[in-house]
């Protein structure tokens, strides 16, 4: 090849670089994989998402739902998955706090495989009563379960959920003997304290306020640091002197780690910028219980190495097995 040939091509590929580069993140249809089955919470917030994020990125967005095997396949596959962006999780603590200390083997590593994008919700849940349970605090809870050891039972959603990590934390701190009831979801669980085939069980506020308001159940205390907005009248566990009782859920972004870091930047920047907008902010998140976080990568992966700690210690607590 003659030199200004050579000096031809190289200046062509140069500008093709430049033009690929400028062009950015995303470059096609992204793809957001939900864990759960469609309907529930997680993937309502999936899909509004996608509907505000689509024009944002000027790019189709699709979520994918793939649900069951405690979100271990659905989340292995986005480990998997193209490094190049257009490939995101959707998940919770359950993925990422919790099944590395319930499994003895994940096919994924919740460090090595992910980069944390955004923590987007923070979901508290309650611990309520069916209301003929003759305790209407928790202090009197742990009364009459210390004057009954064993007689008192709670319905959670499955060995080593939140519920159950709850309840068992709450049993070795308070040291009271209460019965754990396993359910296969917590569609099964509520409606079971609600018919006094259980006395107790935790859910969260969206889920609650219905029975609450009805006088089907009756809340005796709530998790995370300060009262809900939405229930002034119930108080924290922490005030209550049971800080280590976490009955938290959360929300958040991830993508495969060796991902652009233009597409970390991009999609944390306009999810908050969608938690931000007051309409949706208000009804559809402050209204149904979520305290609202759009936490940076940095903090959120920081929050996550903590989480997993204070789980990792409940689930030893609760002896919890994997199923």
């Amino acid at each position: 090849m003659q030199p200004l040939a050579r000096i031809a091509v190289l200046l062509v590929s140069a500008c093709l670089c430049a033009s690929a580069t400028a062009q950015g993140w995303p470059t096609k249809s992204v793809r957001v994989v939900v864990p759960y089955p469609p309907g529930g919470g997680i993937d309502i917030l999936a899909r509004q998402l996608a509907e505000k994020f689509a024009p944002l990125w000027g790019q189709s967005v699709v979520v994918e739902n793939k649900p069951g095997g405690s979100t271990i396949p659905g989340t292995d596959a986005v480990a998997k998955a193209s490094p190049d962006g257009h490939t995101v999780l959707l998940s919770t603590d359950a993925s990422f706090s919790i099944n590395p200390h319930l499994f003895a083997k994940l096919p994924y590593d919740p460090q090595r495989d992910f980069i944390p994008v955004t923590m987007l919700l923070l979901l508290q849940q309650l611990l309520v009563a069916h209301p003929a349970l003759p305790a209407n605090s928790l202090q009197e809870l742990i009364a009459l379960a210390k004057s009954k050891p064993g007689s008192l039972n709670y319905a959670s959603y499955g060995s080593g959920s939140q519920p159950h990590l709850a309840g068992e934390m709450l049993k070795n701190r308070a040291g009271i003997d209460i019965v754990h009831v396993p359910y296969k979801g917590i569609s099964l669980a509520i409606p079971a304290a609600m018919a006094g085939e259980v006395q107790l069980t935790f859910s969260g506020i969206a889920s609650s306020m219905g029975p609450l308001k009805s006088g089907r159940l009756k809340a005796l205390a709530i998790g995370g640091a300060k009262r809900s907005a939405l229930l002034p009248e119930v108080p924290t566990f922490a005030e209550l002197g049971f800080a280590e009782v976490e009955t938290h859920a959360w929300f958040g972004l991830f993508l495969p780690a060796g991902a652009p870091r233009e597409a970390v930047a991009r999609i944390y920047q306009d999810a908050l910028r969608i938690l931000e907008e007051p309409e949706f902010r208000r009804k559809q998140l402050i209204d149904r219980g979520y305290d609202v976080v759009g936490s940076s990568p940095a903090s959120f992966e920081a929050f996550l190495k903590t989480d997993s700690a204070s789980r990792a210690l409940a689930v030893k607590i609760s002896g919890a097995k994997a199923e």
